[in-house]
């Protein structure tokens, strides 16, 4: 297979495997009940602020020193200086292989393994698996060393007192006979 082929062969699996499956991703966008009628103006309360919405392309870019994909196995391999930028997720990985196992649904990144994500996450290790359908991921360090992760952690921020609903008072004690 030319190498130029192979590469997009490459990107459409990793694609494939960096993106929600079908179905959720069709549940989360349509609603499976219509939405409720709007209450009285007088119980309504102040719309939350709007969040920008999230564009999603699905493009993922790989650059490596050789690709290739093996249709008996279904694995494909991309080795050498490989660099991996998923743009919907603000993430570059980068190893010196990264395979997908597209029946396992498996990505496996070997070899000095660093993640980065914009705005300051970061793993570190000698092998990542990302196994897809579950949506986890396991770090193993290198021989008689740890993992490194940095991770930023985003807190909400309080509910506001006129956005919560006030509390009912406490009803009196009973009077003893």
């Amino acid at each position: 297979m030319p190498r130029h082929a192979s590469a997009l062969v490459v990107a459409l699996f990793l694609t494939a495997a960096a993106l929600p499956q079908g179905a959720a991703a069709q549940e989360a966008a349509t609603p499976a009940e219509p939405p409720a009628p709007a209450e009285p103006a007088a119980a309504a309360q102040p719309p939350a602020p709007a969040q920008p919405a999230r564009v999603s392309t699905g493009l993922v870019t790989i650059e490596s020193d050789q690709q290739r994909a093996d249709q008996l196995t279904g694995v494909i391999t991309a080795t050498g200086n490989v660099r991996i930028v998923y743009p919907d997720e603000r993430v570059v990985a980068t190893a010196r292989q990264a395979q997908y196992f597209s029946k396992e649904n498996r990505v496996v990144l070997s070899g000095d393994v660093d993640i980065v994500q914009e705005g300051g996450n970061l793993i570190r290790a000698e092998r990542v698996v990302y196994l897809v359908d579950g949506e986890r991921l396991i770090a193993i360090p290198p021989t008689g060393q740890q993992v490194f992760s940095r991770v930023r952690i985003q807190q909400t921020p309080p509910a506001s007192p006129a956005a919560t609903p006030a509390a009912a008072p406490a009803p009196a004690p009973a009077a003893q006979p």
